[in-house]
Formats: structure tokens, sequence, C-alpha cells
């Protein structure tokens, strides 16, 4: 057993996995995994820069980080930055500031390795499962961009656009920097025609058609699976594997998007920092079930931080 830390440094959230890896025999025991809601990429689609606040809001969880690492004695830390820190011309000062509180310097990763990550640490376990048919499509719903990824137990390939759950409602739902509430037809209609205009690209080189199950990843996917089943708190254990159809997706989705923020922020399960972002997500979930005929999508709990973590392993 190897003791490892990862840390995954998305859009609007920053994770930590502390795990015991055995690569011998695919083992990751975990010992510590929290999320924190930062919004490091507050702006970065309007200015292409990172806030100063959104900064200071990263850092502050980056000491509380380093202290659980410390506490645990891991090994090996690896940190992986995605897409806000991919696009922010100012980048420099996050990567410093990282390694003066971690000692470790934030790897601003492609989004090809990003879903790369994503696939190792979501398929892991569903492999060996007979009642899962092969290929899968892996589909990681960030803040900023979205990943797509078949393959069956390695990646064939792989896709990331920029259809983030931030991203599009920061483009298309935020109006003198208060969020539509509800947002108006003619404003979802053009995330979809953004959402739309993404997937086409994605068909372009990876073979969406040819999965036969699919697997959502990330805050936004998980939600609606704890509203699905209308869960009293949210609860890791219940969601994790955990299938939800096409119908309950449509359902929520209009539920979601045609709420004020106050009704949003009453759903128990639902986390302050995705109330105003949770609709645009649903939406894009919602938008790549449509496109590809899927029936269900299998929930993971197991993402891109337990690809890192293999990774370091």
């Amino acid at each position: 057993m190897t003791r490892v830390a990862a840390v995954d440094c998305g859009t609007n959230s920053i994770r930590l996995l502390v795990a015991d890896a055995d690569p011998a025999t695919g083992e990751l025991v975990e010992l510590d995994r929290r999320m924190t809601i930062v919004r490091l990429g507050q702006g970065v689609d309007r200015t292409g820069r990172l806030a100063p606040e959104a900064l200071e809001r990263t850092f502050a969880a980056c000491r509380e980080y380093a202290g659980i690492i410390k506490e645990h004695g891991a090994e090996r830390i690896r940190f992986v930055a995605t897409s806000a820190s991919r696009d922010a011309e100012n980048r420099d000062v996050f990567v410093r500031g990282v390694l003066d509180m971690l000692g470790v310097e934030p790897e601003v990763i492609s989004g090809e390795q990003e879903a790369e990550f994503s696939f190792t640490g979501a398929t892991k376990e569903l492999v060996g499962r007979a009642d899962l048919a092969k290929p899968f499509l892996v589909v990681d719903i960030g803040g900023g961009s979205t990943e797509f990824v078949v393959g069956e137990e390695h990646v064939r390939s792989a896709r990331s656009v920029d259809i983030g759950c931030v991203r599009m409602t920061e483009r298309h739902l935020v109006h003198e920097g208060v969020v539509s509430d509800p947002p108006s037809p003619e404003r979802i209609a053009a995330i979809r025609h953004d959402i739309e205009a993404a997937l086409d690209l994605v068909e372009k080189t990876v073979p969406l058609h040819e999965a036969h199950t699919l697997v959502g990843l990330a805050g936004s996917v998980t939600t609606v699976s704890a509203i699905d089943q209308d869960l009293p708190e949210y609860d890791s254990e219940r969601i994790h594997h955990s299938r939800i159809s096409r119908d309950r997706v449509r359902e929520i989705t209009e539920r979601l998007l045609g709420s004020t923020h106050a009704e949003r922020a009453a759903i128990p399960s639902m986390h302050p920092g995705r109330v105003d972002v949770i609709g645009a997500g649903a939406l894009v979930l919602l938008a790549i079930m449509e496109r590809i005929g899927a029936a269900e999508v299998v929930v993971s709990e197991h993402d891109i931080l337990d690809g890192i973590a293999w990774s370091v392993a």
C-alpha cells in the first residue's frame, strides 16, 4: 500500500482524496474525501483572468487541505488543475500560491489528460460487472468544461469541450451580475444551442453512439441523483452507482430551470455553491442523453480524483 493524496482543482470546486493504494490488487482504500466550492472560474470566460477573490477562496481551501494531508502522512501528492486555470492569463499567480502551501506544483493538464483520469477513476469498479455493457461513455460535467470518453478497459477516444455548468450559467443566465431567476425560454434555448454545437464537435472524434453504458460524473450529475432519490441530505453511498432514467432527468431539469433561487436552495441535498449553476449542469446531462438515446445514466462518485490517485500510486 502507498498512501497518496490527490487534489483536483476545477472551475467550480476543489476536491481532495487521501487514500491507500495497492496497484497489485487494484484496491483503493479511501481515508478522506472532501469537496469545497471555491468558484475559481468566476469571470474567467469573460475576462480571461482569475479573480483575486476567487484565488483567495481557493488558497484558503488549499491551506485546509495541506493540514489534512500532513495529518494523514501521505507519501505522494499530485495536484491537478483543470479548465479555469488552463484558460487564465494570470495562472502563474495560482501556481505560485499552491506551491507555497502544498509544496507541489499544480499540473495544468489538457482536457484529454483530464478525460483519461476521469475514465480510470469511474470505470475501474465497473469493468467486470455483467449488468453493464461495454463500451462505456464516461461524461464528466465540470464547471468550465465537459469531458467525453469512450472505452472498454482503456480509453479509446476522448474530447473536452467548453460547456461546463459555470461557463454556461455565466454566459447565458447572468445579466448585470445577477442570475436570471428563473431564466426565460430564450436564455435556456441559448444554452441548449451551445451544448448542441459542442456535441457536434465531440461526435467528429468520439463515437458517442457506439457506447452501451453512460456513466455520469461530478456535482451536476450527483446532485440530480440526490434529487431523483429525494434524499434528506447528500448521501454519497446512496448516490454512488445509482441509475437515473432519461425521463426523470428531463423532469428534474425542467423543475430546476423553472424554479427560483430560494426554491432550489430549499432542496435538502443541494450544496449552496451549486444553487445557481445546477440548472445549466442538468441541461448538459439531459442534452447528452437525448443526443445518444441513453435510457439511463449510471452515476459515479469515483471520478478524476480516483484516477489521479491511481496515477500517483
